[in-house]
């Protein structure tokens, strides 16, 4: 049983970091120009060698922006918050009892997840000024996907997991 507990408690890490990098770092949009330059765009700020917010990012022509902001760093919040409240669970809930609590603030994060990575799949050529339109999804977008299923899968195995001695 200790075993299934440090992977369930293993597992749940790795999906927080990997939201926590999928936030923080700024390749959710790579383009590459005609002079070899590289341009790293985030959800906040675009990069090549300085860094400059993303442009009308206040304005209601990048409410899809917004949303995706909102959402990722909701399922980042959630994902911690679910995380403790399992420990918290583990030494106080009794014996037999499930992770409900913590299981359905994970599967709200999971959702969130979802929810930020669809809207920017579909909605990223609305808040890209047309000098970078012609990119590719980066590494934190690709993070963000993957820590989908793994805030899914950990939310379903605290709906499985009972307390043991």
């Amino acid at each position: 049983m200790l075993i299934v507990l440090a992977f369930i408690i293993l597992f749940h890490l790795v999906a927080a970091v990997l939201l926590f990098v999928a936030t923080i770092h700024n390749a959710w949009w790579v383009v590459s120009s005609t002079r070899g330059d590289v341009i790293y765009t985030d959800l906040w700020y675009s990069c090549n060698v300085t860094c400059y917010p993303v442009e009308n990012s206040h304005t209601v022509e990048a409410a899809y922006l917004q949303a995706v902001q909102a959402t990722i760093i909701l399922a980042t919040i959630l994902c911690c918050i679910s995380f403790f409240i399992f420990l918290l669970q583990l030494f106080s809930i009794k014996q037999g009892e499930r992770f409900i609590f913590t299981a359905i603030i994970q599967l709200l994060a999971s959702v969130c997840v979802m929810i930020a990575a669809s809207i920017y799949t579909t909605q990223n050529k609305s808040f890209h000024v047309p000098s970078l339109q012609r990119g590719s999804f980066g590494s934190s977008y690709i993070l963000a996907w993957i820590s989908f299923p793994m805030t899914l899968v950990s939310g379903l195995m605290y709906l499985v997991l009972r307390k043991r001695k």
